[in-house]
Order: C-alpha cells, then structure tokens, then sequence
C-alpha cells in the first residue's frame, strides 16, 4: 500500500505527533476522573468480558483494532498513516505514564478534582482528536470509522460520531448485562464523551486546526 506524502508534510507531523500525544495525556487525565471508560473502552472491555475473557485484554485489544484496520483499509484505506500505527502501538504506554503521573501527584482526588480531571479530559481529547484528523496523516482506527462514514454518506461528522459512540456503549453495556467478567459499566464521563465529542471534535476542527493547516497551505504558497 502506497500513501501519498502530502503538501506541508512538516506542519502536518507536528500537528499529528502533538495531537496524539495530548490525547493520551487527556485520556489519562480521563482514567483518574474515574467516571467511567470512553465509549470505545466501554465496547472493548464489555466484549472481552462476555466473548474473549480468556486471553490478556492487552492482546483482544490490538486484535479488535486489528479488525478495525482491516475494515478501513477495504472501505477507505486514506485514512491509513502515520497516525493510525502511533495510536496502535504508542497511545497505551502515554496513557499508562500519564496516569501514573497524576496518581503519584494526587493519589486520592476529591470529587471536584475529578470533575476538573473529566473536564481536561473531554476538552483535551476532543482538541487533540482535531489536530491529529485534520493533518490528514491517518487517524485511528475507530475515528477513522465516523469519518467515513460521514464522507460516503454526506452526514454531518458530529452526528455520526454520536451514532457511533452510542453504538459502543450499548454493545458494552448489554455485554456487562450478560455477564461480562470485568465490564466497565458506563458512567458520567461514558456518557458526556458519547454525546459531546462529535460536536466538539467538529467545532475545533473549524474553528482551530483547519484554520491553522489553512495558515501553513498558505505561506508555503507564499
């Protein structure tokens, strides 16, 4: 598979690295909330609970994505780059050592702590998501999902990205219903990340990092 280097491939990888690594931070930031996964843990944890509770979630969890791959190679492989395997296999040790960072920092956060942390989180993650979309180097392999689904149907991203989420949550919590060993059951922060990160994902996308791609296009042009 051959991906094409696009224009303004500097700007573009800053924006990728950076936004990666801000949402690893932010989902960190997400895990000491303690208000519940995000939806996609949510579906990820409620399957290997009911279907697959045999093997380490570490491995399910590189094979769920694996499949996801695969379907967005055969339906949009563009979607398919340098950020899709950044998230593969580096997003998970962020997570691990941010969290352990703020841990170490404030090992019992009070419940105003934890709402501040599950705000960061959500902001963060949404902003960050943005950034790495729009530099158009890839993008995992569940946002890629969303996506295309909203280009090949022309429905507007924000409204899928809820579809999608709430997709997630529900397969994850009929699982934990049906006896999943170690479900995450859905919780506030479940619940806000499925109905606000669409909207929010789609208005830094308009209001921030296309505008700053747009400034970069633009004085390489200059």
């Amino acid at each position: 598979m051959k991906i094409d280097k696009p224009r303004n491939f500097t700007p573009r990888l800053v924006m990728t690295i950076l936004g990666v690594l801000l949402c690893s931070i932010a989902v960190g930031f997400f895990k000491c909330a303690r208000f519940g996964v995000d939806p996609f843990q949510c579906l990820s944890w409620g399957v290997w609970g009911k279907f697959a509770s045999g093997l380490p979630f570490g491995t399910f969890y590189i094979i769920i994505n694996a499949v996801l791959l695969i379907a967005d190679f055969f339906l949009d492989k563009h979607y398919i780059g340098i950020a899709t395997f950044i998230n593969l296999f580096l997003t998970g040790y962020i997570v691990d050592f941010s969290e352990k960072v703020i841990s170490s920092i404030v090992p019992d956060p009070s419940f105003a702590l934890r709402c501040i942390f599950l705000g960061i989180g959500v902001l963060v993650i949404c902003f960050a998501a943005s950034l790495y979309m729009t530099s158009d180097l890839g993008v995992s392999t569940y946002d890629a999902i969303a996506i295309i689904i909203s280009n090949k149907t022309k429905w507007q991203f924000r409204f899928v990205r809820i579809g999608t989420d709430l997709i997630c949550v529900l397969i994850g919590t009929i699982c934990v219903y049906l006896g999943a060993k170690d479900g995450q059951y859905p919780g506030a922060g479940t619940i806000i990340s499925a109905f606000f990160m669409g909207p929010l994902v789609d208005f830094f996308n308009r209001k921030f990092s296309r505008p700053l791609l747009a400034k970069f296009e633009a004085k390489a042009q200059a």
